[in-house]
């Protein structure tokens, strides 16, 4: 994999974002579960995540092609920041890309204080990649019993028992 760059999402690039990352959060649970018939990421949370006030989407770029990306939901009022999804294409985990974003995403906005994010429970890949490359700390977890009061309605993915872990990293 050449050199990477790390920008700003184009509006011609939105459809294979999407894609992308719709494809990387269904080979997470299927490397867990096994194949699943329903969408695992559905299109409609990544367009609510983008319409939220404050977002901004980035890719991360190796000879011109998409090989990870992110979305954040920054409130410079607060400087208590989203990061509401992180993805390594298919294929390009283990690779260093979602550390060179997540580097990438803190240079980008030194204000913060605290960054805050959450992954399923049986994702242990990124619970590894949390708390051991970008220094999260899990904060609480999240149930039937204990629902993400950010959340409307059912949370969770649709497989497994919906938990997910809350994270945060105080800068």
């Amino acid at each position: 994999m050449g050199a990477m760059e790390f920008r700003r999402l184009r509006d011609e690039e939105l459809q294979e974002f999407k894609r992308e990352m719709m494809k990387a959060f269904q080979k997470g649970a299927e490397d867990v579960f096994g194949p699943i018939e329903q969408t695992i990421l559905p299109e409609a949370d990544i367009d609510k995540s983008l319409s939220t006030e404050g977002s901004a989407a980035y890719v991360a770029v190796t000879d011109g092609e998409i090989v990870g990306g992110a979305v954040v939901v920054i409130n410079t009022e607060t400087r208590r920041n989203s990061l509401d999804f992180l993805f390594a294409r298919a294929g390009n985990q283990s690779r260093g890309v979602g550390r060179f974003i997540w580097e990438s995403i803190e240079r980008t906005y030194p204000e913060t204080k605290v960054w805050e994010t959450c992954t399923p429970y049986f994702e242990k890949r990124n619970i590894h990649f949390y708390i051991n490359v970008c220094g999260f700390h899990a904060v609480e977890f999240f149930d039937d019993r204990h629902k993400d009061p950010r959340e409307e309605g059912e949370h969770g993915i649709g497989v497994g028992d919906e938990c997910m872990f809350g994270f945060e990293k105080v800068m």
